[in-house]
């Protein structure tokens, strides 16, 4: 059906509370966050990425000395594009990025490393720090950092379409363009997997010359896209 009436259009978008969890996908692409001004009264945001809320809620940018000296030096060294905003109260914040499809994961005692420009939002509880792979960093396009995310509570990350989980084994290393590569185990060793043949500077010509290894145990995730990161300082 492609036209309504008004109160058709009302009823067919309308805002669900179909729970109360703190992350909830009211679709794909749009998450809603639920501050009780309580338990959850606090979350970590991609700048941005607020669409719109309800209730007494803030915003604040990520300070410099929000995380510390150490994590700030890598952010600068990194030119880091996950740069965060707090949004602390009481209410429902509704965020997006770009219409890209959001994957909620709740952690247990566990880890994830996740692509800097894929972190859409982490819950209070997590602990994450900045990781750089010197050697990728300096090839791929655009700078691959990333961040590694531990503990217990909720993360979202994007993806453009539907995300691929490849397992990693060590007699069976995944290859990958660091430009669709979005999350994979942090246990993974990674390295650089270079193809200068001439064929490889014809055309595309990105994850073809350029790949990231992924080797031992675990996983890896890719999306159906070539993605250049887009930074916001």
């Amino acid at each position: 059906m492609s036209k309504y009436s008004i109160e058709e259009f009302i009823a067919q978008s309308a805002q669900k509370d179909d729970g109360f969890n703190f992350f909830d996908l009211e679709s794909k692409k749009m998450l809603e966050i639920n501050l009780d001004g309580a338990d959850h009264n606090l979350v970590w945001l991609k700048l941005g990425s607020m669409v719109a809320y309800r209730g007494d809620v803030q915003f604040h940018r990520e300070g410099l000395m929000e995380q510390g000296i150490e994590r700030l030096i890598k952010k600068q060294f990194t030119g880091e594009g996950a740069t965060l905003m707090k949004a602390t109260g009481k209410g429902k914040v509704y965020i997006a990025d770009y219409g890209k499809q959001i994957t909620i994961l709740d952690l247990t005692d566990d880890s994830i490393t996740v692509n800097g420009n894929d972190l859409l939002a982490l819950a209070p509880t997590l602990h994450w720090d900045i990781k750089l792979n010197r050697r990728i960093s300096s090839f791929a396009a655009g700078g691959l950092f990333n961040v590694v995310i531990d503990g217990s509570g909720c993360v979202a990350i994007t993806s453009e379409g539907n995300p691929l989980t490849l397992h990693v084994t060590p007699d069976s290393p995944v290859y990958t363009d660091p430009n669709a590569t979005i999350a994979w185990s942090t246990g993974l060793t990674t390295n650089l997997k270079t193809n200068f043949s001439l064929g490889t500077f014809i055309g595309r010509g990105s994850g073809e010359t350029i790949q990231m290894e992924f080797s031992g145990e675990g996983f890896v995730v890719v999306q159906p896209y070539e993605e250049l990161a887009s930074y916001t300082q």
